[in-house]
């Protein structure tokens, strides 16, 4: 008779490192010799795992990860009209392909000015959608078949392989436009669960990162994204608060916030994009921004910034500059220290750590070179995302959409 032995229970960890739990292997202790009179199989090998059945070759590692506290990241769920919340979620819904992730964004959701906000309106703007799946092949392959006229021809002809493998170019996206559900147009994106979160906690491409510093509507829910969009919130605020001077409004940390993914976009140069789109964004959207950011800035150090208040101050000191800048995500930290070392005296090798960073603190064109390295992360991204428009969404709606990004920076430009 063989010994039943229990896996012993996990015990919390963080979140970032609670995978490697996941793969440990359990060894039981030496299986109990059967009876004289019964000779052993010889397939009775011994046991590795507790499971009576081999595991699965696909393991879902995220269903082990523990829950955030219910009031985690509340900053986040930022409230809409029960109309808007209803057809945001019916439209998700209809897909049968499994989403992690989803979250609705953009002018279709919030408010923007100039933007009319009657969504059956026939100059209304598109739903803007972003789904993040565990397989984007296996996501594309299971929505290929369920919905085709989402996607071009050449791609349905292609296969799920190449419309992953294509995704996967530049910030990591494959986008739908054009698609008509419950009676309005939407565009959606898909993208790995692994590659949103590489870039909301290193700011890899600020793609993906640069539109979650804006208000959003979150559909579908995750742990693991929670956490590292608080990380992201967090790093923009530092950012932010780094290119300011000590006292400004909060509008003005709202734009300089929302300015940051346009900073490099080639579409922002083109007759492609509104120029007044980070003010437009701002200006219809105060009380979200401030739900998203307050909690989180007064948490800083040398931030005050009442909650009555629409003035903020903040210690400028060396010190306390140096605390944020720190803390930057790290794509962004080593373009910056690689910069200095190119242009000026402060070398990391030349003094201790802490002395380096009250130098870099302390300079300043710290602004201009932190504005600098975000333009320049933004851009190969997001050139590379506009020439893939092409082959994801077909010639058709490409020039569609195009026409209307002209039409947006015409009536932007005058």
């Amino acid at each position: 008779m063989l010994a039943v032995f229990r896996a012993p229970r996990a015990r919390s960890v963080p979140i970032l490192v609670a995978r490697s739990l996941a793969t440990e292997t359990v060894h039981p202790a030496p299986e109990t010799p059967p009876p004289p009179h019964k000779p052993p199989s010889k397939t009775n090998k011994p046991r590795t795992s507790l499971y009576l059945r081999p595991r699965p070759a696909v393991s879902h590692q995220h269903d082990v990860l523990p829950k955030l506290p219910p009031s985690f990241g509340r900053n986040q769920l930022l409230p809409v009209s029960n109309s808007t919340r209803a057809l945001l979620e019916s439209i998700v819904s209809q897909f049968d392909a499994p989403i992690r992730y989803a979250f609705a964004y953009g002018s279709g959701v919030f408010e923007q000015d100039g933007y009319p906000t009657d969504t059956s309106a026939a100059d209304a703007p598109m739903l803007d959608f972003m789904f993040a799946v565990t397989h984007s092949a296996h996501f594309h392959s299971i929505n290929m078949h369920q919905h085709p006229n989402h996607y071009p021809l050449h791609a349905r002809m292609l296969g799920s392989s190449y419309v992953s493998r294509l995704e996967e170019l530049g910030p990591g996206v494959w986008f739908n436009p054009y698609i008509v559900m419950n009676g309005v147009r939407i565009k959606y994106g898909v993208t790995s669960i692994d590659n949103l979160c590489s870039d909301l906690l290193n700011w890899k491409t600020l793609y993906l990162a640069g539109r979650m510093h804006k208000p959003l509507r979150i559909i579908k829910d995750d742990a693991r994204v929670r956490l590292t969009q608080q990380v992201n919130l967090t790093s923009a605020v530092r950012a932010a608060l780094l290119t300011l001077p000590r006292e400004f409004s909060e509008t003005d940390l709202f734009e300089r916030i929302a300015g940051i993914s346009y900073k490099g976009d080639p579409r922002m140069l083109l007759p492609a994009e509104n120029r007044g789109k980070v003010s437009n964004i701002v200006k219809k959207q105060g009380p979200q921004f401030k739900e998203l950011y307050h909690r989180l800035a007064v948490g800083l150090p040398g931030v005050h910034w009442p909650l009555t208040s629409t003035r903020i101050e903040q210690d400028t000191a060396p010190q306390a500059r140096a605390a944020h800048l720190k803390k930057l995500p790290s794509n962004l930290l080593v373009r910056v220290k690689n910069s200095y070392a190119r242009s000026s005296s402060i070398q990391p090798t030349e003094e201790d750590e802490s002395t380096y960073w009250l130098r870099l603190a302390g300079d300043e064109k710290l602004p201009q070179v932190l504005t600098e390295e975000m333009s320049k992360i933004v851009r190969y991204p997001a050139t590379v995302q506009s020439i893939k428009g092409i082959a994801s969404a077909g010639l058709g709606k490409s020039l569609k959409y195009s026409a209307a990004k002209v039409r947006k920076w015409w009536s932007g430009s005058r």
